[in-house]
């Protein structure tokens, strides 16, 4: 599981270079997740643009991801494919996370 990371004006973007979170990757995203966002700005968007499946350990893990952040953080996920979009809005995790089409429409969302 390789993640990537850059930091922008107002977030740090995470990018998973990988095209599933599943169960067998669920750990290592956590953790990697972790590296790439201790400490850093308020917001952090998830990159998902390559991830073309997602379990229920990956959904899992991005809430955990979510949770570790911490108080005043939050987490919006950006890019993500029709079959993962699906996921999350069949598991109504749409109303936990803010979703966004593409990561250029995150980035430029004014998030308040």
């Amino acid at each position: 599981m390789t993640l990537t990371s850059t930091l922008t004006g107002t977030a740090k973007i995470v990018t998973v270079n990988s095209n599933r979170i599943d169960a067998a990757m669920a750990i290592q995203f956590k953790e990697a997740m972790r590296e790439h966002t201790d400490g850093g700005p308020s917001r952090v968007i998830l990159d998902l643009s390559s991830v073309d499946f997602i379990d229920s350990s990956g959904l899992g893990a991005i809430v955990a991801a979510m949770k570790q952040l911490g108080d005043g953080r939050k987490l919006d996920l950006a890019g993500l494919t029709p079959t993962v979009d699906k996921v999350f809005r069949l598991t109504r995790m749409d109303t936990v996370f803010k979703l966004f089409p593409s990561l250029d429409d995150a980035v430029t969302a004014q998030v308040g």
